[in-house]
């Protein structure tokens, strides 16, 4: 392991994505000015481009010849590891490839996961029983070999722990409040053609994960017959919930903050599936820093990120999404109590400046063999 001066180590980040994937974008990408204020290096490489995961969100596939491309370049980059200290890797370096190929490719430099969802399901649950036999473990190989796991929840962490990995380490997804200046949310919302108060209700996802709000059209539905609203999806691409009025919206970086703040209530369904419990709330975390309050599933990390009552709810069915929806509709003075406590919880525990020298105090005690 070489040294590139005293006081300088050299990070290097191995995303799943660039920019447009969220959780590369928010569990590493985001930490890059802070390590570089904090004196280290930090170098980023992404497995998948932000044109071959458009690709994917377009035309459902990520296409082989970029797929095969994007994998060469892991495999070159990871042949000269030599030159950091450091490999900071998001979930895997080389998903679908032997553990053995991938453990080789690892050796001599010390290594740090970071998770923030299930994806050692996609193996161990696969439909195919042979995947599940040649892969279910890959994962906890890999953790077994870390020298340090960040893990989102503590149901990546336990996993963790249960795979022997040697260290594990609590760190949530967190947002840069420097993107989310303060409101005060009024909930006057916007007025329809005949002139009537008509609030939003804001989702915000990908193509990907946009199935999760179909559950919701029945409350919705419910909803609309006595109350006017518009749900605004951002970035997730059309869906079909007949009876309710839904607002589409494009998702940019640069835009995404303002989309939110427009709205007057944020919502999270998801069903309680192994896969669900392993996310981390980076919604319900937007929501919040956005000051407004949220309903959500009562599924894993979502029970610990939602105060109920104070920040907003848990919804486990319909009447009680009908509930909770409706009594924040009706009561924009709640609206703004909720929101504002959202707001101080994100200010105290899921914002940047809190979590950031911690990660950088874990990657010098890595880099360093303290």
């Amino acid at each position: 392991m070489g040294v590139a001066g005293a006081n300088t180590l050299r990070v290097l980040l191995l995303t799943r994505y660039g920019r447009l994937g969220a959780s590369s974008r928010m569990r590493f990408l985001q930490y890059l000015p802070w390590l570089a204020d904090a004196g280290l290096q930090g170098t980023a490489q992404a497995l998948i481009s932000d044109e071959c995961l458009q690709g994917r969100y377009q035309q459902g596939r990520y296409g082989l010849w970029r797929l095969l491309r994007a994998y060469l370049a892991r495999f070159c980059v990871l042949l000269r590891r030599g030159r950091f200290d450091v490999l900071w890797i998001e979930i895997e370096a080389l998903p679908w490839l032997p553990l053995w190929l991938e453990r080789c490719l690892l050796r001599g430099v010390p290594y740090v996961l970071g998770y923030d969802d299930a994806a050692f399901h996609k193996y161990d649950r696969h439909p195919r029983a042979w995947v599940r036999r040649a892969y279910g473990q890959r994962l906890d190989g890999l953790m077994a070999g870390a020298a340090l796991v960040m893990a989102g929840n503590n149901y990546l962490s336990q996993r963790a722990r249960d795979a022997g990995a040697p260290w594990v380490e609590l760190l949530p997804t967190v947002v840069d409040l420097r993107r989310y200046p303060p409101l005060t949310k009024m909930g006057t919302g916007t007025t329809d053609d005949v002139g009537h108060s008509r609030l939003r209700v804001v989702w915000i996802g990908s193509p990907t994960t946009v199935h999760y709000l179909l559950p919701l059209g029945e409350p919705l539905r419910k909803l609309a017959r006595t109350a006017p609203f518009t749900l605004r999806v951002i970035g997730g691409g059309a869906i079909d919930l007949p009876g309710v009025d839904v607002e589409f919206v494009h998702w940019t970086e640069e835009t995404e903050v303002a989309s939110i703040q427009e709205c007057d209530i944020g919502v999270m369904p998801l069903p309680d599936s192994p896969w669900e419990r392993g996310k981390c709330g980076y919604k319900l975390i937007q929501y919040m820093a956005s000051s407004l309050p949220v309903v959500a599933s009562p599924v894993g990390v979502n029970r610990e990120i939602v105060r109920v009552g104070e920040n907003g709810f848990l919804a486990d069915s319909v009447s009680e999404w009908v509930d909770a929806m409706a009594r924040l509709m009706s009561d924009s003075g709640l609206r703004l109590r909720m929101g504002m406590a959202g707001r101080k919880r994100v200010e105290a525990e899921y914002c940047v400046g809190k979590v950031a020298p911690r990660v950088v105090t874990l990657l010098r005690i890595v880099g360093r063999g303290h």
